[in-house]
């Protein structure tokens, strides 16, 4: 990774869609399409704190994300956010044309194990997801999360929304409210022997941390941004302290605790 001596470099991977729409108004319909990012409050709060951040939406995985340990080097940290393994393995050359590419799940193991920082951020595309569709835990980079993924549709939803409770004392969650607003949903997981749980909501662990090699990781089975994170939520007076201390503490920064 680059030198420790400059706040981290993020870089953060995902959590953008395309949305088409079918009118049917009588006999007639129509069609409409629609593109979302939905990372906005969550990169001003790392830019607002200093952290330089990069954003690859999943859409452009395929020709942006780096293929080559080289080209992870510049990272401190990589944010994987709501997007599935499929986005890092099947290229357009390896889906379509059969042709060998890197296998970019494993370049990031990799990463973690020469000491990167790792977050993976919940939703209906991460961990395992809606419909096993995610399928995070068939993949190299499974190892180096601090939580094992189930086999399954993995989603907890909390329609009636639920607090996350601090239950460690960790300097990333230390002097934050020991309750914090309610989410509206999260990805079932368990965490692994060796690392530690933070936080957890409705009975669900919801942010872990651990290490992996000479690398470190973090778990945050909720979302970043609507709809399992309401407003209330992005509002929070703790939400850019949190991702700011962790992405620090990910990144092994200077004059952090280990």
């Amino acid at each position: 990774m680059k030198g420790r001596s400059a706040m981290p470099h993020v870089l953060v991977v995902g959590e953008s869609w395309f949305i088409h729409s079918v009118h049917q108004k009588g006999f007639d319909s129509f069609f409409t399409s629609e593109y979302v990012e939905g990372a906005q409050v969550f990169l001003d709060a790392l830019r607002d704190r200093g952290h330089t951040v990069t954003y690859v939406p999943a859409h452009e995985i395929p020709s942006r994300l780096p293929a080559t340990a080289e080209g992870l080097e510049p990272y401190d940290v990589v944010v994987i956010s709501d997007v599935g393994a499929n986005s890092f393995q099947l290229t357009p050359e390896t889906f379509a044309r059969s042709v060998p590419t890197p296998d970019r799940t494993e370049l990031l193991r990799a990463y973690v194990e020469r000491g990167g920082g790792l977050l993976m951020v919940g939703g209906y595309l991460t961990f395992t997801g809606i419909d096993a569709k995610a399928r995070w835990g068939r993949t190299p980079l499974a190892a180096a999360l601090p939580v094992g993924l189930l086999d399954r549709d993995d989603r907890v939803e909390l329609p009636a929304g639920a607090p996350p409770r601090v239950v460690a004392r960790h300097q990333v969650v230390d002097g934050l409210d020991g309750t914090w607003p309610d989410l509206l949903g999260l990805n079932e997981v368990t965490v692994r022997d060796g690392s530690e749980l933070l936080v957890e909501c409705a009975g669900h662990p919801l942010l872990a941390v651990g290490g992996y090699g000479a690398g470190r990781s973090a778990a945050f089975t909720s979302d970043l941004a609507p709809h399992w994170a309401p407003p209330a939520f992005l509002d929070w007076k703790g939400y850019p302290d949190l991702w700011d201390r962790l992405v620090r503490w990910l990144a092994q920064a200077p004059g952090e605790v280990d």
